[in-house]
């Protein structure tokens, strides 16, 4: 099982800099951010942008991948996005993974008002998904859709990993685990959201994780939205490692520890369950 952690760009480049570093060297697969302009809660703390956080945590490690877990169309274009994650996977050396989602309509949607609003979301990220990739992969790119057009769009230099950086896609309907399938290098999940009972969360990610057949695709579990933080203990920690092994996740991504209100705990917690965790598969 491969274990990643997501950390939140709510910190101040001195305090986050000793998170990422931490993450590496505690020997977690992937560290990941968040890529929204506001969260639920906590819209009203401080928070910054998921890509330059990632530029300046790429520059301070050398080994773990890096990533996005999410970013949408809600207010990203593929044509200036495929600038970004181009950028990103130079300065990281070729350790860059794009999570991808859908989007939700929570402020990310809100915030930029009716006129921006999108009647049919699956449709557009579809076409997003569709664009970013050629995008990445091809220079010169001419194409019209019914959310996006390119007009002779460049791509040079390209990415560091050929002939794209890996998306890995967040999927529970199925248009967009056709997605996954047809254009990711893996498939990620928070299972159903607004469950108050874990064992019914459970039961969620299962009939969810039942319904994705993409053999050699990576399947990720996103635990954040657990009703019981994965972090509570090293104890809750290798339960859900445990239980996400046995509906067949390769990988599991568990939030870092905050203060207060969402996925609060000890932030010692993290240096035991990297101590805890079970061994990778060879």
């Amino acid at each position: 099982m491969r274990v990643g952690i997501t950390i939140l760009p709510e910190y101040r480049w001195p305090e986050a800099r000793a998170r990422w570093r931490a993450a590496e060297e505690l020997g977690f697969d992937d560290a990941w951010t968040f890529d929204h302009l506001g969260v639920g809660t906590l819209l009203d703390t401080p928070w910054y942008g998921a890509v330059p956080t990632l530029a300046v945590a790429a520059e301070v490690t050398s080994a773990i991948r890096l990533g996005t877990l999410v970013s949408t169309p809600n207010f990203r274009h593929p044509i200036t996005f495929m600038r970004d994650l181009t950028s990103l996977d130079d300065i990281s050396g070729g350790r860059f993974t794009a999570g991808l989602g859908s989007g939700s309509r929570g402020y990310d949607y809100r915030v930029f008002g009716e006129r921006e609003q999108v009647a049919n979301r699956g449709k557009r990220f579809a076409e997003f998904v569709e664009l970013l990739d050629l995008l990445l992969r091809e220079n010169d790119v001419t194409w019209r859709g019914s959310y996006y057009e390119a007009v002779g769009a460049r791509n040079v230099p390209g990415c560091v990993q050929r002939p794209r950086l890996p998306f890995v896609i967040a999927a529970n309907g199925p248009g967009a685990m056709d997605l996954a399938a047809r254009y990711g290098a893996g498939w990620v999940t928070t299972g159903e959201m607004g469950i108050e009972d874990l064992d019914a969360w459970w039961d969620s990610v299962a009939a969810i994780s039942s319904r994705f057949e993409a053999p050699g695709v990576r399947r990720i579990l996103q635990s954040d939205q657990a009703p019981v933080y994965s972090l509570s203990s090293v104890e809750c920690f290798l339960d859900f490692v445990g239980r996400a092994g046995e509906l067949g996740f390769t990988d599991i991504a568990v939030p870092w520890p905050r203060e207060s209100g969402p996925w609060a705990g000890r932030e010692s917690i993290v240096e035991e369950i990297a101590a805890a965790r079970p061994p990778a598969a060879p």
